[in-house]
């Protein structure tokens, strides 16, 4: 970006200028403290070198975490080893199609599309030019990050080990390192913001007139527009480039192309469609599924001595009783704690939003950035669930299948973070907003 041109904060939709940063500086939304942008260390050239060699790197350690079994156990002379695709079909051929799906999406496919496609966007950005499809593949980097689910998949496969050492002989594999190995490169190469590549593309890249144009930066017709109340300035909820859009969209071509984003082609809205309602359906039926997803069995276990079924909190006291407290307090906080928390943090922001309050609004969205945060540590069960069910199949001897129960929290867990993205945070500084008006960071 240049000095001057505009960005918009995404959690509170407040518009900045563009300014170079000193040293180590950081910018800031001086209403939300939303972090906007950092100064960095290296320029453009040492930038792109460092992302390709740590995706690259990142590629090549999913592969082999993907083609290798994660552990083997051993009992009673037989041996039960897996890999993580492996599992999911286990889990697959016992007809808990859900489960299979949900791992398969956030611990392999999601992944994947997520490293794959930034490093076909970081290896152009090396050649300094914008590969095809460009905005489209750095949309699906962004889509995808939201859903990977790398480091919860490492606690869990961690958790699994653990629990298995009191059943069997815990033997450990290269996919097990792997992960390890990938839940580190996948940390450093979250660094790598798809807006921030944006605009690096937009520094190395010259764009079309009909782009650099599409930002109301433009201090000249700035004001002629405010005046008619015919235009209003949005940052792009994908790219966050600032546009101009028709505050009285009608069903002219015009309306329909200045509803787009000039840059990445993404949908404009002032805020996201139908958020409160779509937010409010998500977390009813979240809320419905929460009590069968703690009441019924998550996993089966049959031995010689017969079925026995294991509910969440089974699991947590059988943790606890067996002396690893901390694993038992991992689990509780993962599987109970923090469903329970979004829910009613979803509930009280969706509420306040509902009914425009103008209390508290910075506490608001800092719990909304929590509830972000947090979303995904509740698919942890799931992933031990998962690697349980698939490790112990020692035909009479011990077998664990999966439970209804883990279908139920499952689909608690996908719905909440839904409930969450759908929710917008600029709903909540809307009754004390301050129209919009440019700041300077």
């Amino acid at each position: 970006m240049k000095p001057g041109e505009l960005i918009g904060c995404h959690d509170c939709g407040c518009l900045y200028q563009w300014h170079a940063l000193a040293v180590r500086e950081r910018a800031r939304c001086g209403r939300c403290q939303l972090e906007l942008y950092r100064w960095h260390a290296s320029g453009p050239t040492m930038q792109t070198d460092t992302m390709v060699a740590l995706t690259l790197s990142a590629v090549l350690v999913f592969i082999i975490a993907q083609c290798f079994p994660i552990v083997t156990l051993q009992l009673a002379g037989m041996t039960s080893g897996v890999t993580l695709l492996q599992a999911v079909g286990v889990l697959w051929g016992q007809g808990m199609g859900v489960i299979a799906t949900m791992v398969l999406l956030c611990a392999i496919v999601f992944p994947g599309l997520e490293l794959g496609a930034l490093l076909y966007v970081a290896l152009g950005l090396r050649r300094r030019i914008r590969v095809p499809g460009f905005n489209l593949v750095l949309r699906i980097v962004q889509g995808a990050r939201h859903w990977a689910m790398t480091e919860v998949l490492m606690i869990g496969i961690l958790i699994t080990v653990i629990k298995m050492t009191s059943l069997a002989r815990v033997l450990p594999h290269p996919g097990l390192f792997a992960f390890g190995a990938l839940t580190i490169l996948c940390a450093l190469v979250m660094r790598y913001e798809p807006r921030a590549l944006w605009a690096l593309a937009d520094r190395q890249v010259p764009q079309p007139d009909e782009v650099r144009h599409g930002q109301h930066g433009r201090h000249e017709h700035q004001h002629q527009h405010h005046a008619q109340g015919s235009v209003e300035l949005v940052a792009c909820d994908t790219c966050g480039l600032v546009n101009r859009l028709h505050g009285h969209a009608t069903d002219t071509s015009e309306a329909r192309t200045e509803s787009h984003c000039c840059r990445c082609s993404a949908a404009l809205h002032r805020r996201i469609p139908n958020s409160i309602g779509w937010t409010w359906a998500m977390l009813a039926a979240a809320a419905l599924l929460y009590l069968p997803a703690n009441l019924l069995p998550v996993m089966y276990t049959q031995s010689v001595g017969g079925t026995e079924g294991d509910t969440i909190m089974s699991g947590v006291l059988l943790f606890w009783n067996t002396g690893s407290k901390g694993l038992a307090i991992i689990i509780f906080v993962a599987s109970v704690v923090v469903p329970v928390s979004k829910l009613v943090a979803l509930a009280w922001l969706n509420g306040s939003a509902h009914l425009r309050s103008r209390a508290a609004p910075l506490a608001r969205t800092r719990a909304y950035r929590v509830v972000e945060f947090i979303g995904r540590w509740s698919m942890l069960d799931i992933f031990v669930v998962t690697l349980t069910v698939a490790l112990v199949r020692f035909d009479v001897v011990a077998s664990i299948t999966a439970g209804p129960g883990a279908i139920a929290f499952g689909c608690v867990v996908i719905l909440t973070m839904v409930a969450s993205a759908q929710f917008d945070p600029r709903l909540i500084w809307d009754p004390i907003d301050s129209h919009g008006e440019h700041q300077h960071v």
